[in-house]
């Protein structure tokens, strides 16, 4: 079997599709932050509780044990400052190749947290990590966010911070 190039015009994505598959990720984690408000941060320590009670991962069923249960206030508001500031970052498309990393991260602690849990839909996660993945992959604040608007800004720039914004955008 032989692999052809694939035609350029067939790959091209509409700048605003991307921008709203964006902005629809980030309301996904910006909508999610407002079940786990301080000071009991809502249901975050049932649902941490399924690392535990099902276990994904026996390694990662000890940290939420021994680590991550014990300091629930503190990983509570170490969760509402990922995802706002994931919700807050995808929404308005600035540093989004970084964000769309953290968000595979969490996505990761999420799955390894509840896959297992009773009423799960495994493919919910999956699929969220799939989306940052393609956040990633098209450099989607480029489209219609503030990645687009400063990057000629940056690659102008003689900072050394220039070249690792431009990477993270």
């Amino acid at each position: 079997m032989h692999l052809t190039r694939p035609d350029p015009d067939a790959v091209r994505i509409n700048p605003w599709l991307l921008g709203i598959f964006r902005a629809g990720v980030a309301l996904l984690w910006i909508e999610n932050v407002q079940w786990k408000r301080p000071p009991d941060f809502g249901s975050l320590e049932k649902f941490t509780t399924f690392a535990v009670d099902y276990p994904v991962l026996a390694p990662w069923s000890w940290i939420v044990e021994n680590l991550v249960l014990p300091n629930m206030t503190f990983f509570g508001w170490i969760t509402i400052l990922t995802e706002a500031s994931l919700g807050a970052f995808l929404l308005v498309g600035l540093l989004t190749r970084f964000w769309a990393l953290v968000g595979m991260v969490q996505t990761v602690a999420i799955t390894l947290s509840v896959l297992n849990a009773p009423h799960e839909w495994e493919w919910s996660y999956y699929l969220m990590f799939l989306a940052h993945l393609g956040l990633l992959a098209t450099a989607a604040g480029r489209s219609v966010g503030l990645d687009g608007l400063l990057r000629p800004v940056w690659q102008a720039s003689s900072s050394r911070l220039a070249p690792i914004l431009l990477r993270l955008s």
